[in-house]
């Protein structure tokens, strides 16, 4: 069954409106967090996104175990996370070298444009970091309903 048609069913696409305001949740959070610890505490980017995505992952997990796919309860808790977990190194795995790559040439962008309301370090930093969210979420959907949440109808 494709994607298209699992979101014609109405429960279905609830599911699917519960996974993606708990990414909204986590996209806050890693947000936040990336911020706070970016423009507070002058941390690079690469280190900052990574427990940013920590954090948002635990929040995710704890969301999605219990209110996105409550009726998940084949699989212990441990071996759920575990393979979570493992769903979100593969994500980490993408987002880093994004990070690493597009955030100066992001700066590059900012430095050259007439946009000065934010200094272009804030702009290449935040636009960097939606663009790898926006690409690992995408990962983790697919990945986690048909592999670690793959015992749900």
């Amino acid at each position: 069954m494709t994607l298209v048609n699992k979101l014609a069913n109405k429960k279905e696409r609830t599911r699917f409106l519960k996974f993606a305001t708990v990414g909204a949740m986590g996209a806050t959070i890693d947000f936040g967090v990336a911020n706070l610890l970016t423009n507070l505490l002058n941390i690079p980017l690469i280190v900052a996104g990574t427990i940013s995505f920590i954090c948002a992952v635990t929040n995710n997990f704890l969301w999605h175990r219990y209110w996105t796919f409550p009726e998940s309860r084949s699989r212990h808790v441990v071996h759920q996370i575990s393979m979570f977990l493992l769903v979100n190194l593969g994500g980490i795995t993408i987002r880093t070298p994004i990070l690493h790559f597009v955030e100066p040439v992001m700066l590059n962008y900012f430095n050259k444009s007439s946009i000065h309301l934010m200094s272009p370090e804030f702009l290449a930093r935040n636009f960097t970091l939606a663009f790898a969210i926006g690409i690992v979420m995408l990962w983790n959907y697919f990945v986690n309903r048909y592999w670690t949440y793959n015992d749900v109808d």
